[in-house]
C-alpha cells in the first residue's frame, strides 16, 4: 500500500510540476527566452490567492482569476521592460533582467506578506477520497484535472487555430514573421501575459498542498528547468510527460532515501537523459522537436 500511495502522490506531484512549468514551455518554444523570475511569479501567484480568500474573503474559485489577472500584469510589464532586448534576442540581458525582477518580486512580497508562512485551506483541501489505506484530498485530483484540461488546451490553440499558427511562425523566425505582417511585438506580450497567468493558475491550484513562502519560488523555478529542458524546449507534450516522470520520481526518491536530495537528483537524472538524448524526452538521440 506504500508502495501505491507513493505513485498516487508522484502522479499529483507531477501534474502540479506540468502546470507550474507550462508557461516557461510556452515562452522557451516562441521567444526562445528564459525567465529566471518564474519561480518567483508563481509565489506572488500563491500570496494572492491565499491574501484574497483569507484576507478578502472572496471565494476560492473567483480568487484564481483575480491571482491570474495580477500574474498576466506582471508578465506583461517585465515584456514592457525588455521588450528592445526581446525582440533584438540579447539573452544576456534578458537573464539578467528576469532574474533582477525575480528579486525585486522577492524583496516585495517579503515586504508586503512578510516572511512568516501561509497555510490556504480551501473545501477541495479539506475533503478526503480514500480507496482503503489508500487516499487523496479533492484538491490533487483537482490539480490532476486542471494540468490535463490546460496542457489538452494549449495543444490545441498552437495547432489547430490562427492564433497558434502565428506564435509557430514567431518561434521559427520572428524577423520572417514580422516581414509578413505579423504584429511580433503583441505576440511577444501575449506570451508573456499567458507565462503569468498560467503560473499564477498553477501557484493558485498548488498552493493549498504546500505552506506559502516567500522562499518557495527559489526551488519551483529549478524543478520547472528540469521538466522544460527535460521534456524538450517547446514540445508542449514533452513538458507533460516530463511533469509526471518527475513527480513520479521525486515521489519514490524521497521515499526511497530522502526527500533533501530530491533536486539534486532530478538534475543528475537531466544531466543523463540529455547526454542521450539532446533534444529531450520529445526528441530523437541527435535531434530536437516539439510535439
Amino acid at each position: 500500500m506504500t508502495w501505491l500511495q507513493q505513485i498516487i502522490n508522484g502522479i499529483v506531484l507531477g501534474h502540479a510540476y506540468a502546470l507550474v512549468a507550462i508557461g516557461w514551455t510556452l515562452l522557451l518554444g516562441v521567444a526562445r527566452l528564459v525567465n529566471f523570475g518564474h519561480g518567483q511569479m508563481y509565489m506572488l501567484g500563491a500570496f494572492v490567492t491565499w491574501w484574497v480568500v483569507t484576507k478578502a474573503g472572496v471565494p476560492y474559485g473567483l480568487a484564481l482569476p483575480i491571482a491570474m489577472a495580477v500574474g498576466a500584469l506582471c508578465g506583461l510589464l517585465m515584456q514592457g521592460v525588455m521588450l528592445k532586448a526581446t525582440l533584438e534576442q540579447n539573452l544576456v540581458s534578458i537573464m539578467i533582467m528576469t532574474l533582477g525582477f525575480g528579486y525585486v518580486l522577492h524583496g516585495g512580497a517579503s515586504m508586503v506578506f512578510g516572511s512568516t508562512g501561509q497555510i490556504l485551506d480551501t473545501a477541495l483541501s479539506q475533503r478526503e477520497l480514500a480507496f482503503g489505506e489508500l487516499w487523496l484530498t479533492w484538491q490533487d485530483v483537482a490539480i490532476v484535472l486542471a494540468a490535463i484540461s490546460v496542457f489538452v488546451a494549449l495543444k490545441w490553440v498552437l495547432e489547430g487555430t490562427r492564433i497558434g499558427r502565428l506564435v509557430r511562425m514567431v518561434a521559427e523566425d520572428p524577423k520572417l514573421a514580422m516581414l509578413a505582417g505579423v504584429n511580433v511585438r503583441l505576440i511577444y506580450y501575449g506570451v508573456f501575459a499567458f507565462e503569468g497567468a498560467a503560473v499564477a493558475f498553477a501557484a493558485g491550484m498548488v498552493a493549498p498542498r504546500t505552506p506559502i513562502l516567500t522562499s518557495m519560488g527559489f526551488e519551483e523555478v529549478m524543478m520547472t528547468f528540469v521538466v522544460v529542458v527535460l521534456g524538450g524546449i517547446g514540445s508542449v507534450t514533452g513538458s507533460y510527460i516530463a511533469g509526471v516522470a518527475l513527480g513520479l520520481f521525486t515521489a519514490l526518491f524521497g521515499a526511497l532515501v530522502s526527500p533533501a536530495y530530491t533536486t539534486a537528483a532530478a538534475f543528475l537524472v537531466l544531466i543523463a537523459v540529455l547526454a542521450l538524448r539532446p533534444g529531450g524526452l520529445s526528441a530523437g538521440p541527435a535531434a530536437g522537436g516539439r510535439g
